[in-house]
C-alpha cells in the first residue's frame, strides 16, 4: 500500500478515536526530577495472590526511586481480563501497604500519569496503533485460530521456528481492496507489528544486572492489538513506560527473551528506551528432589505474603531481608552499623546477584533477631500489642493488664555491645516470655523445663527470705549469691567446684539455675537478677512454692 492507502485504512480501522498521537505526547510531559532521579514502576496483574517474587520485584523499584530522588509508581497490568481473579485489585494494594512498600503515585495512589490501569488506555494504545498503520509498519491479521494451529504444526514437523514471520505472516500485504473486502465479511482480526528484524542478525543491549546481552534481531510479526481491540502486554508496557517517563524497568529475569521485541517497539516507535535491569528469581532446594527450583506458593509456606504477616515477622526484617537479597553487602553493612537502618544504605545494580538468589530462612530468622534486638522493650511491646489484637486476642488482653511489668521484661539485655537475641517474630513474645505473666507462668507449670534435676526449694527459700537483696546492682548481687553459696558448703564458682568436686555439694551456677528453674520455668533465660527485680520477693516465694507442688507430682 501507498501512503494514501495506508492512511484510509487506519481511518477505516479506527474511524471514532478523538486524539492522535501528538495530543498524548503533550498530555504525558517530561518529569521535572532532578539529574539521575530514577522512575521505576511495579505492574502487577491481578491474575492470583502477591507472593514474595512481587515483594522483592516492587521493594527493588521502591528503593531504587527513593535513593535517587525519583518516583516509584504502581501500574495495574490487566489487560488480559480473562485470567484476572475477584479481588485481585484489592489484594495487591492491600499487600502494598501493609508491607510498607508505598509508591509515590499510581493505580489507588493518583497521580499526573494516569490512569494506571491498563483496561482504562485502550484508546492511547489504539491511537498509537493507527499511526504505525499510516507509516507501514503495522496491519490487520485475518488468520484463524486454525490457520495459525496448521502453520504451528509444519513448523514443527520442520523443526524451524515457531510463529508468525516471513512467508508465514500471509496478510502483511494485503492491499487495500482485499482487506475491505474481508471486513466487509466481518471476518475478525487482529492487529500485527510488521517487523522490520532479521533473525540473522545480532542486537546488544546492556542489562544494569546482567551487564552486555546479545540477542538475534525480532522477526516475528507480533500482536499488537488482540481481537477485542485491546493491547498485548509487550506493546502496552512499551506505550505505557514511554508515556510515564519509566527509566529503569525492573523485572524478573523470565522477561530477558522479550527484550528484543520491546527493544524493536521502541525503535519503531521512536520513543527513548528505558533501562533494563532484570532480576534473578528467589530459588529454593526442593527437600523430595533436591534440585534447585524457584519459589512456590503450593509447596513453600514462605513464598506467600500472608505468611509473614501470619508468623508475626516485622514488616521491617522482611525489608532487611529482601535488602540482602537485592545488594550481597547489605547484610555485612548492617551488621556493623547499629545505628542505621535500609534508608542509610546505598542499593546498587552492580552488586545484584546475577543467578538465582536461593531462599535462606536461617538469615531472615537471624536479621529478624538482630531487628528485635535493636528495639527497646517499649517498642518491641507496642509492635507485639498491634500483632495480637489481630491474631491472638486471648494474649493481647494479658499485655495490656500487664504492660508495665512487660515492657521491664522486654527490656532485659538490651543495653551493650551485644544485646538479647530471643525472637525472631510478635509469636516469639509469649513463647519466650510466657514466665513474665502470672497467670500463664501458672498454666505453664514447667513443661517448658524439659530436664530431670531435683533443685532444693527449702534452700531456695532460705536465699530468698534471708539474703536476695533486690534493690542492689548486679555486681553486688552475684557477690552476695557467691557468699551464700559458699555458706552453704557450695563452691563459688565452677572452676573451684572441679579441682574439689567431693568437698562441695556443687557451685554458686547450680543455686542460680535451681532459682532460675523454679521461677521461670526453664533453665535458660535473660539475666536471672533482672528477673527478680521485677517479680519482686512476693511473687517469687510463690513461685518457688508452686515448684514445690510440682515436684511432688514428678
Amino acid at each position: 500500500m501507498n501512503a494514501e492507502e495506508r492512511d484510509e485504512l487506519a481511518e477505516l480501522l479506527f474511524p471514532d478515536l478523538k486524539h492522535d498521537r501528538d495530543y498524548y505526547e503533550k498530555m504525558y510531559p517530561e518529569r521535572n526530577l532532578k539529574d539521575g532521579a530514577m522512575v521505576t514502576r511495579y505492574g502487577p496483574s491481578p491474575t492470583g495472590s502477591v507472593h514474595l517474587g512481587n515483594l522483592f520485584s516492587a521493594f527493588c523499584d521502591m528503593v531504587y526511586a527513593r535513593q535517587s530522588g525519583g518516583k516509584f509508581f504502581l501500574r495495574i497490568e490487566d489487560t488480559d481480563q480473562k485470567r484476572a481473579i475477584e479481588g485481585g485489585l484489592e489484594n495487591i494494594t492491600s499487600v502494598l501497604k501493609g508491607f510498607d512498600i508505598l509508591p509515590n503515585e499510581g493505580y489507588s495512589y493518583g497521580g499526573d500519569y494516569g490512569p494506571y490501569l491498563q483496561s482504562e488506555r485502550t484508546e492511547i494504545y489504539q491511537t498509537y496503533v493507527k499511526d504505525l498503520i499510516k507509516q507501514g509498519c503495522a496491519y490487520p491479521c485475518f488468520m484463524t485460530e486454525q490457520e495459525i494451529a496448521d502453520i504451528r504444526e509444519e513448523q514443527e514437523i520442520n523443526k524451524t521456528k515457531i510463529g508468525i514471520y516471513g512467508h508465514y505472516a500471509v496478510d502483511r500485504d494485503l492491499s487495500l481492496e482485499e482487506v475491505k473486502e474481508k471486513l466487509e465479511k466481518k471476518e475478525e482480526y487482529v492487529i500485527r507489528l510488521k517487523s522490520p528484524g532479521n533473525a540473522k542478525k545480532e542486537i546488544e543491549m546492556v542489562d544494569c544486572i546482567k551487564g552486555k546481552m546479545k540477542f538475534p534481531e525480532h522477526d516475528m510479526d507480533t500482536v499488537l492489538l488482540k481481537k477485542d481491540g485491546t493491547p498485548t502486554y509487550h506493546f502496552a508496557h512499551v506505550i505505557d513506560d514511554h508515556l510515564m517517563h519509566t527509566t529503569h524497568v525492573i523485572r524478573g529475569d523470565e522477561w530477558v527473551s522479550s527484550i528484543p521485541l520491546h527493544i524493536q517497539l521502541f525503535e519503531i516507535l521512536g520513543f527513548s528506551r528505558p533501562e533494563y535491569a532484570h532480576i534473578a528469581p528467589i530459588t529454593i532446594k526442593d527437600n523430595e528432589t533436591g534440585a534447585i527450583r524457584k519459589l512456590s506458593k503450593r509447596k513453600d509456606p514462605w513464598a506467600g505474603a500472608k505468611y509473614y504477616e501470619e508468623a508475626g515477622i516485622p514488616i521491617e526484617a522482611l525489608h532487611l531481608y529482601l535488602a540482602t537479597i537485592t545488594n550481597t553487602n547489605f547484610e555485612e553493612w548492617y551488621l556493623n552499623n547499629q545505628e542505621k537502618d535500609i534508608r542509610d544504605f546505598t542499593f546498587t545494580f552492580e552488586k545484584q546477584a546475577i543467578g538465582g538468589t536461593s531462599f535462606d530462612e536461617a538469615k531472615l530468622t537471624n536479621l529478624a533477631k538482630t531487628y528485635f534486638s535493636r528495639k527497646s522493650g517499649k517498642e518491641v511491646y507496642e509492635e507485639t500489642l498491634k500483632y495480637t489484637e489481630k491474631f491472638d486476642l486471648e494474649y493481647h488482653k494479658l499485655l495490656l493488664e500487664n504492660k508495665e511489668d512487660m515492657i521491664q521484661f522486654l527490656n532485659i539485655e538490651k543495653g551493650g555491645d551485644r544485646p538479647r537475641k530471643d525472637i525472631a517474630k510478635y509469636s516469639d513474645v509469649k513463647e519466650e516470655f510466657s514466665y513474665a505473666i502470672d497467670s500463664l507462668f501458672e498454666k505453664e507449670n514447667y513443661k517448658k523445663y524439659d530436664g530431670d534435676k531435683i533443685y532444693d526449694v527449702d534452700l531456695a527459700l532460705d536465699y530468698v527470705n534471708h539474703t536476695l537483696d533486690l534493690s542492689v546492682e548486679n555486681d553486688v548481687w552475684f557477690q552476695s549469691i557467691k557468699n551464700f553459696a559458699e555458706n552453704h558448703g557450695y563452691a563459688a564458682s565452677p572452676k573451684e567446684y572441679k579441682k574439689n568436686p567431693e568437698i562441695y555439694q556443687g557451685h554458686v551456677g547450680d543455686i542460680c539455675e535451681a532459682l532460675r528453674v523454679m521461677i521461670t520455668g526453664r533453665d535458660k533465660s535473660p539475666d536471672l537478677f533482672s528477673i527478680m527485680k521485677i517479680l519482686g520477693k512476693e511473687r517469687i516465694i510463690k513461685r518457688i512454692e508452686q515448684y514445690r507442688q510440682y515436684q511432688k507430682t514428678r
